[in-house]
This record gives structure tokens, C-alpha cells and sequence, in this order.
């Protein structure tokens, strides 16, 4: 899975990490992790994947818990293009995203990160 190669980034973007649920099989995975990152956000990251079928959320906060972007594709908000693919910005605005990697996830944060 991609998200283990970032767990141990050389860049030390992710300080720890959590991993509440894990459960793979030849035909599907499930994961539940928890990223702590060097800004002291944080990345919540829940994926089920099998044959066919994706559903995620990414969700990404501050320390004091305030929302900074949550992706995810469940069907809520179907008048938007890509639906069911969408984020959830700060602001409580919804915006039409993709069905994003988490490869896609990490590399957004890190970019913001690095410019802060």
C-alpha cells in the first residue's frame, strides 16, 4: 500500500503515527491511520478499497482540531463534478476535487507545510 512508504518519509514531515485498523486480504484493504506531522497537524486517513469499489475520507487538522481540507468521496453532494469526489475547505465550503490518492494527500501537506 502507498501510504507505508511515506510513514517512514526521509523528509520527517510525519512525526508519528497511529494505526488504529488494518486489514488486507487478496481482494481488499482497510485502513484507519492517524499521522501526526511535523506542523503538529494532523492527517486522518480511512480507506477501503476492494475489486471495483474506493471509498476514503483524508482528513487533515490543526492541532486544536479546526478543519484545514478533508477529502472524501461519499455521495452527499452530487450536483458537484466528480461526484462523489469532493474537499471540504476551512471555511465550510465544498469543492469539487478527484478520486485522490493518498500519494496526492501527503504531497499537497507537504507543500503547504514547507511554505509556512
Amino acid at each position: 500500500m502507498a501510504i507505508f512508504k511515506w510513514l517512514n518519509d526521509s523528509d520527517k514531515l510525519i512525526k508519528s503515527y497511529l494505526i488504529h485498523d488494518l486489514r488486507e486480504s487478496l481482494e481488499m484493504h482497510y485502513l484507519n491511520i492517524e499521522l501526526h506531522l511535523e506542523d503538529s497537524s494532523k492527517l486522518f486517513i480511512k480507506e477501503f478499497k476492494e475489486i471495483g469499489r474506493r471509498k476514503y475520507a483524508f482528513h487533515w487538522q490543526k492541532d486544536s482540531g479546526e478543519l484545514i481540507v478533508r477529502w472524501d468521496n461519499a455521495p452527499h453532494f452530487p450536483k458537484l463534478p466528480n461526484f462523489p469526489h469532493h474537499k471540504h475547505l476551512s471555511d465550510g465550503s465544498v469543492e469539487p476535487s478527484y478520486d485522490i490518492p493518498v500519494d496526492d494527500v501527503i504531497r499537497y501537506i507537504r507543500e503547504i507545510v514547507e511554505n509556512i
